[in-house]
C-alpha cells in the first residue's frame, strides 16, 4: 500500500511568519507532527511520502503513485484542506482524513469528498480504519469517545520530512488540560485529564531527531506542558541529564499555563534542560472577563509578576490576548497594550474572540440566539472577524482591535520590547559553545543590521540596543537578533490585519444596515 499524506496550506497568519523565514531560507515555521505520527501507527511495511503544502506543491507523479491519500489538518487551513481533497479526486484516488478540523466539523469535512474519516486521536481509529482497509470497505466513519493511553504512541517518522525547510522541529510530550475555559476547543478534543508519555519515549523522539542531524529548536506542541506536573518533572529530570550528555544541542520552547509562575522547580528543571522560551494564554488582564470565560488560574496571582518571574529563568514569554468576551469594558484593546508594554512581552499574540465548534462557549452562545454564522465556526486568525454577537458593539471592538495590532506592532515599539524582555530574561544555563554562524545566518544578519539598523527610523535604537545586549546578555546576543527578526513579518501583517477586518467589518455593517432597514420596512407596512 502506498500512502501520499498531504497537509494543507495554511493562510497567512500571526506564526507563519514567510519575511522572517525567508531571510533564513527557509519554509514554514513547524512540521506537520500529526501526519508523521500516523505514518508511525500504520503498518510499517506500507510505504509512505509526505508533502507539506507549506512547502511545495504535490507533483503529478506523487498523486500517480499514491494507492491511498491521508490529510490531516486544522480548521484554519479549511480553504486549501477542502482543494486537496477535489484535487485527489480529480486522480481518482480515495481519500482519508483526521485531525483537528475532521474531528470538530466531520460533516463538513465529509462535504468535500473525503471517503473515509478517521476522528478522534489516531491510536485508537486508525487500527479501525486499517482493519476496515483490509475488509475491502471503500468508505467509512471511524471514533471512539475514549482517549488512548499515550505510552503506547510511537517515535514519529520524523525522516519523511523535508528537515531543511523547517525552522523548528515539532515533538509532543502531553494532551489535554486540567482547566475548563469556555472558549478553548483543547478540553473538547483532548480531555480535561492530561495523559502523557513516559520519559523514554519522550527521550526517543530527541535523539531520533539528533541522528537525523537536527541542531535547532524543538517546540513541545502540549496544550499545557504543566498539566501534569508530577510526570512533567520526572520527564525533565532525565531530559536534564540526556542534554548535558549530548551537550545541549537544541533550545527547547513550549506551551503552559501561568501558574508555571507557582513552582520554582519546574521553572529550574525547564531552565536547566535548555527551555528558552514558553507561550502562555493571557488572554486578558480584565478580571472580570477571565471570570465569565471561566480563566479562573489567571486571577489567583498577579499576572505581570507572574510573567516576569517565569521571565527571569531565562524563559522568553509569548502570550494569546483576546478581545470581546462578554461584559468587556470599553477600553479593552489599550489595557491589552498597556499590559503588553509593562510586562515586555515582544510578541503579543492578539485576536478576536470566535467561537469554536463543540466548546462550552459555542453551547452558551447558541442558546442565548447570538451565533452570526449559523454552523459556521471560527478559524482563530487574527484578520478574521468575531462570529457571534458580542455584549458591546462589533464595530467598537473591531476599531480597538485594529488600533492596538497596529500599535503592538510599530517597528520602534517592538524593537523597545524585544530590547525590555532581553534584559529582563536569564541567559542560558548549559556550558555548551555558541555555534559558529552558518553563512544562511551571517545574511540574515546583514539583512537585519541594513533594514533595521539604517533604513528605518528604529536604526537610532537599533545599535544601541544590540551592543547593550552583547555586553550585558553575552549568550543571548544572537537570539535576541533572531527575535528582532521576526518583526519583519509584522510589517506586513499588521497592515493586512487591519485591511482584512476593515473590510470585513464594512461588510457586516452593510448586512446589519440592510436588515434594520427590511425589518422597519415589516414594522411599517404591519401597521
Amino acid at each position: 500500500m502506498r500512502i501520499l499524506l498531504v497537509y494543507p496550506r495554511f493562510p497567512q497568519s500571526y506564526w507563519s511568519f514567510e519575511q522572517a523565514l525567508a531571510l533564513v531560507n527557509r519554509k514554514a515555521l513547524l512540521p506537520p507532527l500529526g501526519l508523521v505520527t500516523v505514518a508511525a501507527i500504520l503498518p510499517q511495511d506500507w510505504e509512505y511520502r509526505l508533502v507539506d503544502r507549506n512547502i511545495r506543491d504535490v507533483t503529478a507523479a506523487e498523486w500517480g503513485w499514491a494507492d491511498l491519500v491521508i490529510m490531516s489538518g486544522m480548521i484554519v487551513q479549511k480553504a486549501d484542506f477542502a482543494a486537496q481533497i477535489q484535487l485527489a479526486k480529480q486522480y481518482g484516488k480515495p481519500v482519508a482524513v483526521g485531525g483537528p478540523y475532521a474531528s470538530s466539523l466531520p460533516d463538513e469535512v465529509q462535504g468535500f469528498g473525503a471517503d473515509y474519516l478517521i476522528l478522534g486521536e489516531g491510536e485508537i481509529t486508525l487500527p479501525l480504519f486499517v482493519e476496515a482497509l483490509a475488509n475491502g470497505k471503500t468508505s467509512g466513519r471511524f471514533t471512539t469517545e475514549e482517549k488512548p493511553d499515550v505510552t503506547t504512541t510511537p517515535v514519529p517518522r520524523f525522516d519523511l520530512l523535508e528537515l531543511d525547510a523547517y525552522d523548528n522541529m515539532s515533538v509532543q510530550f502531553s494532551r489535554g488540560c486540567p482547566f475548563q475555559c469556555e472558549f478553548c476547543d483543547i478540553i473538547i478534543l483532548y480531555g480535561r485529564k492530561p495523559r502523557t508519555k513516559t520519559p523514554a519515549q519522550l527521550l526517543a523522539e530527541l535523539q531520533c531527531l539528533y541522528d537525523l542531524g537536527w541542531r535547532r529548536s524543538i517546540f513541545l506542541v502540549d496544550d499545557n506542558f504543566i498539566g501534569n506536573k508530577r510526570n512533567g518533572k520526572l520527564l525533565l529530570r532525565e531530559l536534564k541529564t540526556w542534554m548535558a550528555e549530548h551537550d545541549h544541542p537544541f533550545f527547547l520552547n513550549t506551551e503552559a499555563s501561568i501558574d508555571l509562575a507557582q513552582d520554582d522547580e519546574m521553572l529550574e528543571l525547564m531552565a536547566d534542560c535548555n527551555f528558552n522560551a514558553v507561550f502562555l494564554g493571557i488572554e486578558t488582564p480584565d478580571t472580570d472577563s477571565l471570570a465569565v470565560t471561566k480563566k479562573f488560574q489567571n486571577i489567583r496571582d498577579p499576572l505581570s509578576e507572574s510573567v516576569q518571574k517565569i521571565m527571569r529563568y531565562g524563559l522568553r514569554v509569548t502570550a494569546g490576548f483576546i478581545i470581546g468576551f462578554d461584559g468587556e469594558k470599553p477600553g479593552a484593546g489599550e489595557r491589552v497594550i498597556q499590559f503588553v508594554e509593562e510586562t515586555a512581552i515582544s510578541l503579543a499574540m492578539f485576536s478576536m474572540l470566535q467561537v469554536l465548534p463543540g466548546t462550552a462557549l459555542e453551547t452558551r452562545l447558541k442558546q442565548e440566539g447570538r451565533m452570526l454564522m449559523g454552523e459556521e465556526s471560527g478559524n482563530i486568525n487574527q484578520t478574521t472577524l468575531m462570529n457571534f454577537l458580542p455584549s458591546r458593539p462589533i464595530e467598537t471592538i473591531a476599531q480597538e482591535y485594529i488600533q492596538a495590532f497596529w500599535q503592538l506592532y510599530d517597528p520602534q515599539k517592538y524593537l523597545d520590547r524585544t530590547y525590555r524582555q532581553f534584559l529582563l530574561m536569564g541567559e542560558p544555563r548549559n556550558k555548551a559553545k555558541l555555534r559558529t554562524p552558518s553563512w544562511v545566518v551571517i545574511r540574515a544578519m546583514l539583512i537585519i543590521f541594513w533594514r533595521q539598523g539604517v533604513l528605518r527610523k528604529t536604526r537610532w535604537s537599533f545599535w544601541r540596543y544590540l551592543l547593550h545586549i552583547m555586553q550585558a546578555k553575552p549568550k543571548n546576543w544572537q537570539y535576541y537578533l533572531s527575535i528582532c527578526a521576526l518583526g519583519e513579518h509584522f510589517l506586513e501583517y499588521r497592515q493586512l490585519v487591519r485591511q482584512q477586518i476593515e473590510q470585513q467589518l464594512a461588510e457586516y455593517l452593510r448586512l446589519k444596515a440592510a436588515q434594520d432597514q427590511q425589518a422597519e420596512s415589516e414594522k411599517t407596512f404591519a401597521a
